[in-house]
Formats: structure tokens, C-alpha cells, sequence
């Protein structure tokens, strides 16, 4: 299959999400009461101001200063994109955006040393994490979610561009049952496909990982009786070859002929790795951003208020909706101490959740938030304060 996003974007986002998003100055206080201050060997994303839009296409009202913010790799090229183009609307505020880990942005944002965090999970309230971050802000933190990141399945097998794959087939690849690509199974489910006899190379995230925890999730939810591990950040299974980070992941499938691994959709296409169809039971699904996208739309929101927190149907048979896919939520206070640093945070949400903002997901392997969703999201961004 093709991929339906613009891979120029898509690169230009990569090498930007490498570094820091940061400014030479920042805030001088945050939602904890500290000092934030620019990373060592930054850049700065700014450019000459232009009239603010409206909040459904662009970021409303401008605020000025500087806010900082890490976490979630998995959002780094939305966050480059954004930042630029915010900035360039707002040329009197400074966004800066760090790609580190979920776990760095949750821990960060509790310790106040961020304005607001970026998570591939909400905050977990069996690890005290709420408590934890409203206790930095002062008032109740929440979740929101502002960008579905499709899980590709990235492969690589000679005179094979078209591959359909079901969770039960795709649990035993990954979990070594199945172990050469003209495996019955794999045949079964792409009847006509000349399947070479080559030995399947699997990669897999060998360190903590977000993504690895989401396509796990996905596992254990569709095929049950053969992906039996508890979903955590490490990759349970030791079939294939662990190597460190998305980037490694498609460049190790890109240099392996028989080789698949699963990665951030955005680093399949920078590679131009193929990439399989999934079927939930109710048909083939080829990614793309409308396809991944709708996943949020059959999402439960499980938090309370202005929280947004998401239970992700991964088991999905909706018919056109690609089921393999996380969703990065911005961890914010809905009242900040400092009430300009508020207003930032505002104001750069606003422009994230606007139609504008939204719209430039596709082009960096992205999907939108669907209408019903993103109006939501764009109630409790009003609130922040």
C-alpha cells in the first residue's frame, strides 16, 4: 500500500523533532513555583508575527512569554510543526518542547519543573500520578488528548507490497510461533500473494517505550491466548532483535529483506517501508490518518469533568477504522499559579485543538481528533486558566 501522507512533512518533522524545541530565554516561574530555563544546545523556532485567528482555525487570542514542556517522543514532530507555526502567528510567545519520554514529561510536570507535560498515557491513578500533579499546579490536573499516533507495522519483503495481517497471525509473529513468511496462516488471509519461504526477522523496541506498551495493549485485547504477557513499556518477548528507539526500529526493517517491526507511523514513512493492512473482523483496514484517526472516535472517556482520559477500543470491527494506534494527551493545570503562564499554556492549546491545527497532523504521519472529540477537548482548553 501507499502511504497517504506527504513524506517530505514528514522528514522535515523528523530532523526538527531530533532537538529541543526551545527558546534562548523562558518562563521564569512554572505550574510548581520553579524556574524553567532553556536546554543546553537547543533551537529556537520563531518567526515574524501575523493577526491571530479564530480559535476553530487558528490560535485566537496571542499571550506573551515563554513556557516549557517534555515528554512524549511519540508527538515531537506535532510539537515541531505546531511550535513554528504558533509562533509564527504569536511572535511575542515562546513554546518549548523537549522530546524525552512519557515518563519524564509525567514525572517533570509533578516535580514543577515544566508548564505542561506530553504522555502517550494519562496520568495513573494506581501510581498516585493525579494526586501527585495537582498537588504541583495547585488546582486539579488534567489529560487531554490532542494527537492520535497510528502504530504502523512496517515490513520489508521482496516483490510483497501488499500484506494483510490479523491480530491472532500478527501476535504469533511477534511472539516467534510463527517464524517464516509463507506460514499457512499468513497465507490464509492474502490468498493469491506469492509468499516467499524467507525466515521472518522481527524488531522490537529493546528499551521502555510507550509505543511498545500501546501495540502491546492492542495485543493483549485481540489475541488474548497467544499475547499473554502483562502490556508494559519493555517488550516482553525476546523473539527477534531489541534496538533502542522508533528510528532504529525502521532502519533495522529497512536494511533486513523478511524483516517487520512496529513503530510511529511518521518513522515508516521517513524509511518508504511498506506497510500491512490490519484486520480487526470487520475487513482489511489500510493506515492512514482518517483510518487511525477514527479509532478516537470509538473511544469510552473515562474521566471525570474537564479530564479527558480515553479507554481505546483496540478490539474494535468497525468497519474503516485502523485499530492499532495510541493517543498523546497534553497534562495540564486547569488553574496555574502564575496566571500569564496560564494564559500561554491557553493560548498554545488553542491553537493545537483549532481546525488548523488539527489539519497539519496528516502531513507528519499523524491523525486528527474526530469532530465529536476534539469539540470536547476544545471545551476544556477554554477552561484553562
Amino acid at each position: 500500500m501507499t502511504l497517504t501522507y506527504t513524506r517530505a512533512g514528514a522528514v522535515a518533522g523528523l530532523l526538527a523533532g531530533v532537538i529541543s524545541l526551545a527558546a534562548c530565554s523562558s518562563s521564569g516561574s512554572n505550574n510548581g513555583g520553579g524556574t524553567s530555563s532553556s536546554d543546553t544546545g537547543s533551537t529556537s523556532a520563531s518567526a515574524p508575527a501575523s493577526s491571530g485567528s479564530s480559535t476553530t482555525g487558528g490560535s485566537g487570542d496571542c499571550a506573551t512569554g515563554s513556557i516549557k514542556s517534555d515528554g512524549s517522543s511519540a508527538q515531537a514532530n506535532a510539537m515541531t510543526t505546531w511550535v513554528t507555526k504558533y509562533q509564527q502567528q504569536c511572535s511575542g510567545a515562546t513554546v518549548n518542547y523537549t522530546s524525552t519520554n512519557s515518563g519524564q514529561g509525567v514525572s517533570d510536570f509533578a516535580a514543577g519543573k515544566i508548564d505542561f507535560a506530553g504522555s502517550d498515557a494519562a496520568l495513573d491513578p494506581t501510581k498516585g500520578e493525579p494526586d501527585a500533579a495537582t498537588k504541583a499546579c495547585g488546582s486539579t490536573a488534567i489529560d487531554i488528548p490532542m494527537v492520535v499516533g497510528p502504530i504502523a507495522i512496517g515490513y520489508n519483503l521482496s516483490g510483497v507490497t501488499d500484506l494483510t495481517l490479523n491480530p491472532d497471525v500478527l501476535a504469533k509473529i511477534f511472539t516467534g510461533k510463527i517464524t517464516t513468511w509463507n506460514d499457512p496462516a499468513i497465507a490464509a488471509i492474502n490468498k493469491g500473494a506469492s509468499l516467499p519461504s524467507k525466515k521472518i526477522s522481527v524488531f522490537f523496541r529493546g528499551d521502555p517505550s510507550g509505543t511498545s506498551k500501546n501495540f502491546e495493549n492492542y495485543l493483549s485485547k485481540t489475541a488474548p491466548t497467544v499475547f499473554t504477557a502483562t502490556p508494559d513499556k519493555p517488550w516482553p518477548y525476546k523473539t527477534g532483535s531489541g534496538v533502542n528507539g522508533s528510528p532504529a526500529v525502521a532502519d533495522a526493517v529497512k536494511s533486513t529483506d523478511g524483516g517487520i517491526g512496529y513503530m510511529e507511523w511518521s518513522y515508516a514513512g521517513n524509511k518508504g517501508l511498506t506497510t500491512a493492512k490490519i484486520d480487526n473482523g470487520g475487513g482489511a483496514v489500510a493506515l492512514s490518518a482518517d483510518t487511525a484517526g477514527s479509532l478516537a472516535g470509538t473511544a469510552q472517556i473515562t474521566g471525570t469533568g474537564d479530564d479527558l482520559t480515553l479507554k481505546l477500543d483496540y478490539a474494535t470491527k468497525t468497519a474503516g477504522v485502523y485499530p492499532i494506534a495510541l493517543v498523546t494527551y497534553e497534562i495540564v493545570c486547569t488553574k496555574y499559579k502564575d496566571p500569564k503562564i496560564g494564559s500561554l499554556v491557553k493560548s498554545f492549546l488553542t491553537y493545537t485543538s483549532s481546525s488548523e491545527g488539527q489539519g497539519l497532523l496528516a502531513a507528519q504521519g499523524y491523525g486528527a481528533l474526530p469532530t465529536e472529540l476534539l469539540s470536547k477537548v476544545q471545551a476544556s482548553v477554554a477552561k484553562i486558566s
